[in-house]
């Protein structure tokens, strides 16, 4: 089909034959080609007749394209390309102008023979390609990241890295003070520091003193390093025989009722749990029995829309135990699994708060003398202490069936558990070790040696 003539074609009176794109893209070559050799030739010597191969030509005007390209790509139909080489005698050029412009025009020529050839113009900016490689890279696709991912470490690696601070002060921290060292006064003596500093408790670590030290006296250790793994079975024999209980078969809904001071993570626990009942298959519903805190309705009402878990709630300042006698008729109607009941967060030395948690215990006993089935303390690990002051005087006044330790991955004081659970012995439920639904677990003893110990 015959091509339209350019615009500057029509005031040309010489009467030159169109030249079709290829050959004009092997004269642009070859123009490229003379210019390397002399810079200083002129525009005429450019253009000659000699015969090239039209395949040779687009290989050539191909690479030409890609090494002489190094301005902004420009977009010219074949048409204006001819036109333009056709007028490039009758510019005047000095010689520092020729080897720009002839870059241009070679580079002009070239797009315009690849896109009457219906070829796609390579990348300027890839100017050590050849055609070969620009044609490989463009049939293949771009490298995909590597989306292999890690696998989410389980609950045994995220108790380890929960317990690294305590680890520091009991546990493998403690490996380095017995390596190389003898049996003496002087080594107990900083054995029995690094103990306090964990927050065992005195009373505890003085037991664990007095064993180690009788064992000693007995020469059944040979050396300090004896004396660590010695101190590893002293830890497991304290926490033996209060892992999570046996569950009983309850009629009807089991009654989980919280209790704690305020800000050990409570409420949070209460969520997690439901998660994790929910996830069991189990039925749940929610006692906002929070009542002071406006916040702790809110807080169970979203875990309750993100899970789709219903929460018994009424207004701020209502009674707690009339919320908590709502939420078991209807935990009964509805035939639901378990109910967990929320309490506002009291201080343990406060004798009206905990009169008042009484009342609920006992408004809800009307109801069921078996329930509250299961009465939970939340401890924060970080507590230290009085995390002993706090178990004692709620276990007092509603008698404690169960404990869940918070926080254990923020703090160096988690040798609170094995006080708690020397001087208690209340079965640990539930050990928390971050924010995430998944970082709150069942406790087990063993693993819990094994995560503090693990070097």
């Amino acid at each position: 089909m015959a091509k339209k003539k350019g615009l500057f074609s029509w005031f040309k009176k010489s009467d030159e034959t169109t030249q079709s794109p290829d050959e004009q893209a092997n004269e642009s070559v070859d123009t490229t080609q003379q210019d390397v050799a002399s810079e200083t030739e002129s525009v005429d010597d450019v253009v000659t007749d000699e015969p090239a191969e039209i395949e040779n030509s687009a290989a050539t005007g191909a690479q030409t394209e890609t090494s002489d390209v190094q301005g902004p790509d420009v977009d010219l139909d074949a048409e204006q390309t001819l036109s333009i080489h056709a007028d490039e005698k009758s510019i005047p050029q000095d010689s520092s102008f020729e080897e720009g412009s002839l870059s241009a025009e070679s580079s002009l020529s070239a797009e315009g023979s690849l896109s009457a050839e219906g070829s796609v113009s390579a990348d300027t900016s890839d100017i050590d390609a050849t055609p070969n490689d620009a044609i490989q890279s463009a049939a293949q696709p771009d490298a995909q990241p590597d989306t292999s991912e890690s696998h989410k470490p389980g609950f045994f690696q995220r108790l380890k890295s929960g317990l690294t601070k305590t680890r520091q002060n009991i546990g493998s921290g403690l490996f380095d003070l017995f390596r190389d060292k003898k049996i003496d006064d002087e080594l107990f003596e900083e054995l029995e520091t690094q103990l306090l500093l964990a927050d065992v408790g005195v009373e505890t670590t003085t037991k664990i003193i007095d064993s180690l030290t009788q064992a000693a006296n007995r020469s059944q250790l040979k050396d300090a390093e004896a004396l660590y793994e010695l101190l590893k079975r002293e830890l497991e024999q304290i926490l033996a025989g209060i892992d999570t209980p046996q569950e009983k078969t309850i009629d009807g809904p089991k009654v989980i009722l919280m209790v704690g001071v305020n800000g050990v993570g409570k409420t949070t626990t209460i969520g997690k749990l439901a998660k994790q009942f929910q996830a069991e298959g189990k039925s749940v519903m929610l006692a906002a029995g929070d009542t002071f805190r406006a916040a702790a309705v809110e807080q169970l009402q979203v875990w309750g829309e993100r899970n789709d878990i219903p929460v018994v709630a009424q207004h701020t300042g209502a009674d707690s135990a009339s919320v908590i006698f709502d939420a078991i008729n209807s935990a009964k109607s509805k035939k639901v699994d378990i109910l967990i009941a929320d309490t506002a967060g009291r201080l343990q030395n406060k004798a009206h708060l905990m009169e008042e948690l009484k009342k609920v215990v006992r408004v809800m006993k009307k109801i069921d003398a078996d329930a509250p089935h299961e009465i939970m303390l939340t401890i924060d690990a970080g507590t230290g202490q009085n995390a002993l002051s706090q178990t004692q005087l709620f276990d007092e006044a509603v008698g404690l069936t169960s404990l869940a330790v918070t926080k254990l991955d923020g703090t160096a004081k988690g040798g609170v558990i094995f006080a708690v659970a020397d001087k208690f012995k209340i079965p640990i439920k539930y050990l928390g070790v971050g924010e995430g639904i998944d970082d709150l677990r069942q406790f087990n003893a063993k693993d819990f040696i094994e995560a503090l110990f693990e070097k």
